[in-house]
């Protein structure tokens, strides 16, 4: 990974298979979380501080990512110039509430230009408004605290949002249960695992409504076998 040294405002992303990034939205993050596999879906999940600001949001789409100077938000403006429609702008200050990074007039620009979401590492405002919008936003921090525009910014360079790395281009799948960030290298692969995980919940539900109880539906009667554990029909009381 290249770190800039100065500010820098890069107008082109490397985005992913729109065919891809269409089979991604059919899931929601838990299904892709757990496709990446045990490190990987670890790795690219953001922290329960990542909100939805209003409840039933959804977003995928392509990172335009904002580096963003504490208490400054001059990034962000230079980002969604350059984003285009169904990109997700994900903005950081290094996550402290000084200098709201997002509000309701940005969010009105967004929306009119197609933008799928924002997600922002730090404070956003407006959030009535926004709600109303109903332009998809998470945040892990709400402050009306005054932005300063001047800078150093940086534009579509990697970032770390929320202790999560994030590169132009990587896909940012959001709902109610958080934000997750899928590199292109690891996409086929989540969603691949999605859609194999989602065809074998739906026979999970077949059993389930034809009687079958869900600790056999899972298997856990087998596990709890192989780890040795004793399921007694008794009381602990009885058995002391």
């Amino acid at each position: 990974m290249t770190v800039p040294t100065k500010s820098v405002i890069y107008a082109r992303v490397d985005r992913p298979d729109p065919a891809l990034v269409a089979r991604a939205a059919k899931f929601g993050i838990a299904d892709l979380h757990e496709g990446l596999g045990e490190i990987a879906g670890r790795m690219c999940l953001m922290s329960p501080a990542m909100v939805p600001i209003a409840p039933g949001q959804k977003v995928c789409g392509p990172a335009v990512t904002a580096w963003n100077f504490p208490g400054d938000n001059l990034a962000i403006h230079a980002a969604l110039y350059t984003a285009e429609a169904g990109d997700v702008l994900v903005l950081t200050n290094g996550g402290g509430h000084q200098g709201a990074l997002w509000g309701d007039v940005a969010c009105t620009f967004a929306q009119k230009k197609g933008l799928a979401g924002t997600v922002v590492h730090g404070a956003t405002r407006d959030v009535d408004a926004i709600r109303d919008l109903g332009y998809p936003v998470w945040a892990t921090a709400v402050s009306p605290e005054h932005p300063k525009k001047r800078g150093p910014a940086a534009v579509n360079v990697p970032i770390v949002v929320d202790g999560v790395l994030v590169e132009p281009g990587d896909l940012i799948v959001g709902d109610s249960d958080g934000v997750l960030v899928i590199p292109q290298a690891l996409l086929e692969l989540a969603v691949t695992n999605a859609e194999a995980r989602a065809a074998k919940e739906v026979e999970f539900r077949r059993r389930i409504g034809e009687g079958e109880v869900l600790f056999d539906v899972l298997g856990m009667r087998e596990l709890v076998g192989d780890l040795g554990i004793e399921i007694k029909d008794c009381t602990w009381k009885e058995d002391r």
